[in-house]
């Protein structure tokens, strides 16, 4: 039974999770029996407050009588909470469970409204801001804040050969064959940004469709950032003048910065068969691999000495200066055929500290969510700040995604042993973690950590009248919650454990929205919804919506895709703009503030991630490819004997 907002309405109805006969008393119990007013079939596609007969005929096997009266309780109800906002919320959030019957053609004419989506916005850019880096959405103007060379450009290489627009990729590619990688003097490309946006768009485009100067040029972009590399320790610098090689950057890098490379080098090794490369990559990993970490219980912390190579605070988070780094260990071991066995013991030691210590529920809809600490865990647990930022929200995917590729109830046969790895760390308080996690079926609780997660993803979208999600949210307790904002997550579970285990484990399971009309949000009058907004606006990002993809595309579970066409539907809503597509200054009303600006990542992630959840079509496998952490899909391989000799691979 799906839900759909009108444009022409200012009802923001956007996901009952409740089952349709549960439903369906509910709005009878409430609205009683309501007269019947005019009801016109139409398209089932895109934008409208309606049910199709074909569809409820199908799914629900209603009689022509009970369908009748469905349309009426249904029109009449959106009149009720037109008027009375406040009743929003018995049928507030599109599409969770009721919009998982869609048949494939109408996914696939979902995916080809995402295709017009990119092509408005690219075209736009073409058209007002190329060879900038970005168009300015609302102005038509343009800004160059990642080089000026065209970052857009790079961004959506690869996403241009996917939706397969040939004529806008022969565009892209001479513009990539023409732009100079140079930067005037005192200028500095920041590296991070630089290899995972236009390196990465390159090499992508490369592995899609063999293009030979994409991987030229990418050699290029290489050799000229090369000096950012002289460190005793082989960390990257924050920035390199391209033209002159001079380098810029503090002693103490951040995490993401440094330790985000690792998959471009490596398939830039495998593709140019250049040992540099390879080189560069390695010794990053190998610096993680042996970096003291007992007091942060195994887990890599933000700030880092590039001297050194070892760790110089105890900050801890899995969102902003830290998500990638995290990212890149599974995925550096996916990438290479599985065949570098400490990225995965890191990637194991950091996601049992994560789960152990930086997860918490929510004492009301008992939301789970990552937060970060700032205190070493070698004596104490550390104090955790219960902000939870977009950006976290990639974990539930590369969570799903390591349940998908790894013997998660079986390290053994890896050689991975959770009670050895703590021995071993010498991570003392935070040792415990591993010993408690040794308990449990690992592959029970990553699957259930990444479903919980990716429910609050979702309801950060869902609670807000826009259907689009704040930046960053901080959790709040209420007047029966003991253990303030949260509770952590494992003690939770363990006590579900002990209660003999009935029900859905805590944190995961559907979660009713709550949207405030905007006089109980001018009044206060707030209760139910477990946080407070910290940072109002959508800035495009993709993070939620590349995990709604890996959760779909791992379990299957219809209502990941469908909350992703609901997101879709409120970016069309409320982003587009005669050049593209804009942020939002706020997410807490409609219609909403926009702001002229329009990331590079929203045609490499943000819609290519959207495509790829409604095509049918599985265009990039997880067997065979992985993504870095802009969206950009590079193929898995393994060393050859002969590249294993050359490069001096030992495995």
């Amino acid at each position: 039974m799906p839900f759909f907002l009108t444009t022409e309405s200012s009802i923001h109805i956007r996901a009952d999770v409740l089952p349709y006969s549960l439903a369906f008393k509910r709005l009878l119990s409430i609205f009683g029996h309501p007269a019947a007013s005019p009801w016109s079939p139409k398209p089932a596609l895109f934008s409208s407050c309606y049910l199709t007969s074909t569809f409820l005929v199908a799914r629900m096997q209603l009689d022509r009588l009970q369908l009748d009266d469905m349309r009426v309780y249904l029109q009449s109800t959106l009149r009720v909470l037109k008027n009375r906002p406040q009743l929003r919320n018995v049928i507030c959030g599109v599409v969770s469970r009721l919009d998982v019957d869609v048949p494939p053609h109408v996914w696939e004419e979902r995916a080809e409204l995402v295709k017009d989506a990119f092509r408005h916005g690219y075209h736009a850019y073409e058209k007002y801001a190329a060879p900038h880096d970005e168009i300015l959405p609302l102005s038509a103007g343009y800004k160059d804040n990642f080089n000026g060379w065209g970052v857009t450009i790079f961004d959506s290489l690869d996403t241009l050969i996917l939706l397969g627009f040939n004529s806008e990729y022969e565009r892209a590619l001479a513009m990539v064959k023409d732009i100079k990688f140079d930067l005037r003097d005192g200028e500095f490309a920041p590296f991070f940004e630089t290899i995972i946006r236009y390196m990465g768009g390159m090499l992508s485009a490369y592995a899609l469709n063999g293009d030979k100067i994409l991987l030229d040029r990418a050699e290029e972009l290489a050799r000229k950032l090369d000096p950012v590399f002289g460190t005793t320790s082989g960390f990257p610098l924050y920035g390199v003048n391209p033209t002159t090689g001079a380098t810029v950057g503090p002693h103490i890098g951040i995490l993401a910065e440094i330790a985000s490379l690792q998959m471009e080098y490596s398939y830039l090794a495998k593709a140019s068969g250049k040992k540099i490369y390879f080189d560069r990559a390695n010794r990053i990993i190998r610096a993680l691999e042996f970096a003291d970490l007992r007091h942060t219980g195994g887990m890599f912390p933000i700030g880092w000495n590039v001297r050194t190579a070892q760790p110089d605070d105890f900050r801890l988070s899995v969102g902003a200066q830290a998500d990638s780094a995290h990212e890149y260990l599974l995925k550096q071991y996916l990438l290479t055929a599985k065949s570098d066995k400490a990225n995965l013991e890191m990637y194991i030691r950091a996601t049992t500290h994560i789960i152990n210590n930086l997860l918490f529920l929510s004492p009301t809809r008992h939301m789970l969510y990552a937060t970060d600490t700032k205190t070493a865990t070698h004596e104490k647990t550390a104090k955790p700040s219960h902000i939870f930022e977009h950006l976290s929200c990639f974990l539930p995917g590369l969570l799903i995604l390591g349940v998908h590729s790894l013997p998660l109830d079986d390290l053994t046969s890896l050689g991975i042993d959770l009670n050895d790895m703590a021995a071993k760390g010498n991570f003392g308080y935070a040792g415990h973690g591993y010993r408690r996690l040794g308990k449990w079926n690992l592959r029970d609780i990553h699957l259930w950590a990444a479903e919980g997660l990716a429910e609050t993803c979702w309801l950060m979208y869902a609670d807000q009248p826009t259907g689009l999600a704040p930046d960053e949210i901080v959790m709040m307790g209420n007047a029966q919650s003991r253990s303030g904002p949260g509770l952590a997550w494992m003690d939770a579970l363990e006590s579900w454990k002990r209660s003999g285990a009935r029900g859905f484990p805590p944190g995961v399971g559907d979660k009713k929205p709550v949207v405030f009309s905007e006089d109980e949000r001018l009044r206060g009058a707030i209760k139910g919804r477990d946080y407070a907004v910290k940072k109002y606006p959508y800035l495009l990002r993709p993070e939620t919506l590349e995990s709604l993809y890996l959760m779909w595309r791992v379990t299957g579970d219809p209502k990941w895709r469908a909350r992703a066409w609901a997101i879709f539907e409120s970016i069309e809503r409320h982003t587009k703009t005669p050049y593209g597509y804009a942020s939002l200054r706020t997410v807490e009303y409609v219609p909403p503030p926009q702001s002229d600006d329009m990331p590079s990542y929203f045609f490499a992630e943000t819609l290519k991630y959207l495509y790829l959840m409604f095509t049918n079509d599985s265009a990039i496998p997880l067997d065979k490819w992985v993504f870095n952490t802009e969206g950009h899909p590079l193929p898995k391989f393994s060393w050859t004997e002969n590249e294993k000799e050359m490069f001096g691979i030992i495995l």
